[in-house]
């Protein structure tokens, strides 16, 4: 059984790429957020081995949402995937306890990569 991935992003474009990545790796997509708060609800109704966060989004963004989630799950698994390449909030990222880092427009061996090197 492959590792179970949620992924968060405000476009639904967004998280289809990233399943189109994903999903022939093996990697399970058990579930997408749209929102930092429906990240958090989802987060703890389905345990993910990793999740992937957008920074700017609705209703609560990302790096809130993280800090949420590890609050919840000091062991949780987050990485940021972004536009946003300002090394002021990738430190934020970091901070609040997200263990990697893509900036958008990514290429899928970047995303792979950066996945595998969180999970370990």
């Amino acid at each position: 059984m492959g590792k179970k991935i949620m992924l968060v992003d405000d476009t639904k474009f967004m998280r289809m790429m990233l399943t189109n990545i994903l999903k022939p790796k093996g990697f399970e997509i058990v579930a997408e957020a749209s929102d930092g708060l429906e990240a958090i609800d989802k987060y703890k109704a389905t345990n993910p081995d990793l999740v992937t966060m957008d920074i700017v989004m609705p209703n609560m963004e990302g790096i809130e949402a993280v800090k949420n989630i590890v609050a919840a799950d000091s062991n949780a698994k987050i990485i940021m995937i972004t536009a946003i390449g300002q090394e002021s909030k990738v430190k934020e990222a970091i901070q609040a306890g997200a263990k990697g880092y893509v900036v958008k427009p990514f290429k899928a061996p970047r995303v792979l990569e950066e996945i595998e090197k969180v999970l370990g």
